[in-house]
């Protein structure tokens, strides 16, 4: 089974995330960028994330043979922030990154007339740049949300079927179906949709341009989430076509309209600018395979975890 979370924050996730979504199936993410958690106190801080979303994080997702693609913007909660709009003229030199599938997130949050003006403009950015947008569907308040997005994009140049509005659930979907816009939704533990009402979407509307993420970010959630989803269709009678195509070739034909999505995996590179996540590793390859930090297998890969219960050998008596 192939995979790909067309929506996740690896930015706050482990290489421990890396390696359990790689034996769940996962073989490609993209990335959106967010906001910092904290308040940002200027530009220059977007500009250092864009740049690992570009460069650190595709190198640690190839260390556990993973694609990773990413989508770049001024994400609507801290559209209202006036010390972050100025990214906005930041953002056209990113955008023609090879790595750059979507403009992405954009949308509403608190639904204000900053995130109006934010949203206009980077769907505008996203037709110059050829690229299509992912929006995103404020968590309050979300059918008046929805409307209030299709009416913004129904007013651009860019046409719905360039865009994914996400984080929908059972009360947005068919309008967000009717505009024919494609159609996101984000599975958490505890809020957003779960395992078995996306499912009965999928029953209900079909599976056709229907991507399903897991957002997996700083709180409570789960990067496996797209696998349990898998899980659950065939377990309630979906086939394994069904499951490739929400799972694998919906994502992979959305982001396929930036003309940038490869999911082949590069083969893994020691460092990405110097550093690695490694550690530990000597930096001698000639030292012992025997030593308990020693890498296994091609430079940058992962290497084996040390065993704690083990006792090195006692040192030999001099002269013995």
């Amino acid at each position: 089974m192939r995979l790909f979370d067309p929506h996740i924050h690896m930015t706050s996730r482990t290489t421990d995330d890396y390696e359990a979504m790689y034996a769940a199936g996962v073989r490609a993410v993209v990335e959106p960028s967010f906001w910092l958690g904290q308040p940002r106190t200027s530009p220059a801080s977007f500009l250092d994330y864009f740049d690992s979303l570009l460069g650190w994080e595709p190198f640690r997702a190839a260390q556990y043979g993973i694609a990773h693609h990413c989508t770049l913007a001024l994400n609507p909660k801290e559209a209202n922030d006036p010390r972050c709009v100025p990214v906005l003229d930041e953002l056209p030199r990113y955008l023609v990154k090879d790595q750059v599938v979507a403009v992405g997130e954009i949308g509403y949050d608190s639904m204000t007339p900053a995130e109006d003006t934010a949203l206009a403009a980077q769907l505008q950015l996203a037709t110059d740049h050829e690229l299509p947008a992912l929006v995103h569907t404020p968590h309050r308040d979300k059918l008046a949300g929805l409307r209030r997005t299709l009416d913004v994009v129904r007013e651009s140049a860019l046409s719905p079927d360039r865009v994914l509005v996400d984080h929908l659930n059972e009360t947005t979907v068919k309008e967000a179906k009717d505009s024919g816009c494609w159609l996101g939704f984000s599975v958490y533990p505890d809020t957003k949709m779960d395992e078995e009402r996306m499912v009965a979407i999928l029953r209900e509307y079909g599976p056709e341009q229907v991507l399903v993420n897991s957002a997996a970010d700083w709180g409570r959630s789960d990067p496996l989430k797209t696998r349990k989803v898998a899980d659950l269709m065939l377990a309630e009678g979906f086939d394994e076509d069904d499951v490739d195509r929400v799972l694998w070739r919906n994502p992979a034909a959305f982001y396929g309209l930036s003309g940038r999505l490869t999911l082949d995996v590069a083969t893994p590179q020691a460092t990405h600018e110097g550093n690695s996540i490694l550690r530990g590793a000597p930096k001698d390859p000639k030292e012992s395979a025997d030593a308990p930090n020693a890498p296994e297998g091609p430079v940058g890969t992962p290497r084996r975890r040390p065993d704690p219960t083990h006792t090195p050998a006692p040192a030999p008596t001099p002269g013995a």
